[in-house]
């Protein structure tokens, strides 16, 4: 078994309950920006009158930019060194439910908390679930997620 395993028979590298937050807004720009980079040629994500005509009114961040973001800070996060316990993260799957639109200009909340946590002798790690949502601030969730990942000690 790995060496960052406490005699509880629990990881050192990551917890039930840890959590991880970000706060973010996207401008206009940002969202249509994005948008044409990936190839999401959705008039929601660039033309304010197709917008406008639109359920929403507003343009709109695409799906895969918040999640990008989200997936953004777990990796970040669960991959970090700050106790200098070298780690290697894999992201293994993410499952998104998109709850309400991203506006231009709105404050959201990237949180993921970690749920359980489980030796699996086969990725020689600990594999891990992550429940994750991005909010607007004192509002509602926009998105919520499910993470797998997988943490080890790193080589040294």
């Amino acid at each position: 078994m790995d060496a960052t395993v406490a005699e509880s028979g629990t990881s050192t590298l990551v917890r039930v309950g840890e959590t991880c937050e970000r706060i973010v807004r996207f401008t206009r720009e940002d969202i249509a920006t994005f948008a044409r980079v990936t190839g999401d040629t959705n008039p929601l994500h660039h033309d304010m009158q197709a917008a406008q005509r639109a359920r929403h009114g507003e343009i709109i961040a695409s799906g895969q930019q918040t999640t990008a973001l989200m997936i953004g800070l777990a990796a970040s996060h669960f991959s970090r060194s700050e106790d200098g316990q070298e780690r290697e993260l894999l992201c293994l799957n993410f499952n998104f439910s998109f709850k309400a639109p991203v506006f231009a200009e709105q404050e959201l909340v990237l949180h993921w908390r970690v749920a359980s946590v489980e030796w699996n002798a086969s990725l020689d790690g600990w594999l891990f679930h992550a429940d994750g949502r991005a909010t607007v601030r004192h509002a509602h969730p926009c998105v919520i997620g499910r993470g797998t990942l997988l943490v080890k000690a790193g080589q040294d």
